[in-house]
């Protein structure tokens, strides 16, 4: 019982001090305790009635934080045993992450790429818990249009921590990849993936030259160097280009069986 108390202390003096919604600011709280290693991996955290007693929130509130914590891979629930901090995704043995320009001209193709966004800003509480630092800090946001040839293949999507990358926003990511640019200033040493079918938007549909309701595989990645979480990537591949995915992703059938 004395060690749930001195979670929840040390929790309670740590809620961020902004405007956000009461539920946000627990998230922000609790994902911050994980990422900082303050609260480690399988260690069991406080109880949903737990938090309601001791922070004063209503148990909708705590509910809501601790859900959404959970579908985002911060916190494991088990019934009837309580809930627990997730262990942190190692690096995938199903990936082997390569530079698609030189994947692209390996096959004697022609790439080129169309920088839609490169901007900073300051992190939402969502890109704040997905590079495991806080809201408002310095971030970079990406949008890249990779072809090979003439035909669209990638919508590279990306932020970037801006205390590890400071140059970023200085970079040339029409001519160069962001990827061969960040493996220079910090190279990845571990990743984790996630692999999924989605149907695009409106938009994603007119970038990569597909019909409404056609699915692309989408994938999210987030790489560390050291400690440190330094890009949060999504990538976006329509079903035609399937093959050429496969080319510069060591992507197992079975990784993908769903999407085909």
């Amino acid at each position: 019982m004395s060690s749930t108390l001195s979670l929840l202390e040390h929790l309670f003096s740590n809620l961020p001090d902004n405007s956000l919604p009461i539920y946000a600011k627990l998230k922000q709280a609790i994902s911050l305790k994980i990422s900082s290693g303050e609260w480690k991996a399988n260690q069991r955290v406080p109880s949903e009635a737990e938090i309601v007693n001791a922070l004063g929130m209503s148990r909708m509130t705590v509910n809501r934080a601790l859900r959404e914590l959970t579908a985002e891979g911060f916190l494991v629930r088990q019934q009837g045993l309580g809930t627990f901090v997730a262990e942190k995704k190692a690096h995938s043995a199903l990936f082997e992450v390569h530079n698609i320009a030189e994947e692209v001209a390996l096959r004697g193709n022609k790439h080129h790429s169309e920088l839609l966004v490169l901007e900073s800003a300051k992190a939402t509480v969502e890109e704040a818990m997905s590079l495991g630092g806080r809201t408002n800090q310095n971030i970079f946001r990406s949008v890249v249009l990779h072809y090979e040839n003439d035909l669209p293949i990638q919508i590279e999507e990306r932020i970037v921590n801006a205390s590890l990358v400071p140059d970023y926003d200085k970079q040339d990511f029409a001519t160069n990849t962001a990827y061969e640019y960040l493996m220079k200033v910090a190279p990845m040493t571990e990743g984790e993936h996630l692999v999924e079918a989605i149907l695009p938007n409106e938009l994603e549909c007119q970038r990569l030259q597909i019909s409404a309701n056609e699915p692309c595989l989408q994938i999210k990645r987030r790489t560390w160097a050291g400690d440190d979480i330094v890009t949060v990537a999504r990538l976006l591949h329509p079903r035609f280009s399937l093959s050429i995915i496969r080319s510069f992703w060591s992507i197992t059938p079975e990784s993908i069986r769903r999407f085909l």
